[in-house]
């Protein structure tokens, strides 16, 4: 049987969280990435269609109470704030959380936006601090370009396979709400 572009997007999660784990072992105390780290959700993202039906998913499962409460915070929550965020700091759909927050904290390797520029090299300001990151290894840096390509092809099969138009996004909010 041929895997459906959830169980890829599956895959890619787990290739993901891999190198993540791969980099922060590597690193050590150069990441400051640790569970009540919220600092990265301090913003409110919007995702592709494969990605909020892989939330909707996680939150399908999850008891009424937890859907209920996840809702409200989407609704009435800080408008700073990603409404998936506890009071204590953590994902309530972290399994599910899209790509987004699953590279946050990585050096990562983008080009600009506005055309022909050298790739630049970011990652959070709390990692690495003081260091030079093109001194990082290439094998601890995440490619976007490359990544956002794979997403991008999965989101269009998503999409084809669903009936839906391609490249539709949605706000984590509006998918927590139910309104989205």
């Amino acid at each position: 049987m041929t895997p459906q572009p959830l169980d890829r997007l599956r895959e890619l999660f787990a290739k993901v969280d891999a190198f993540f784990a791969s980099a922060s072992a590597r690193h050590g105390g150069r990441m400051a990435c640790a569970t009540g780290c919220s600092d990265c959700c301090r913003r409110r993202f919007s995702v592709t269609s494969i990605e909020a039906d892989a939330l909707r998913e996680a939150l399908a499962a999850l008891p009424e109470a937890e859907r209920a409460a996840l809702a409200g915070r989407a609704r009435a929550g800080d408008p700073g704030v990603c409404p998936a965020l506890d009071g204590e700091g953590r994902c309530a759909l972290y399994a599910a959380r899209p790509l987004i927050c699953r590279t946050h904290g990585l050096p990562i390797r983008f080009a600009p936006s506005g055309g022909r520029a050298l790739p630049v090299l970011d990652a959070c300001p709390k990692n690495f601090v003081g260091e030079d990151l093109h001194a990082i290894e290439a094998s601890s840096v995440l490619d976007q370009t490359t990544l956002s390509t794979v997403l991008a092809a999965l989101d269009m099969a998503h999409a084809d396979a669903a009936g839906l138009p391609r490249g539709q996004r949605a706000a984590i909010a509006s998918v927590l709400s139910g309104e989205g």
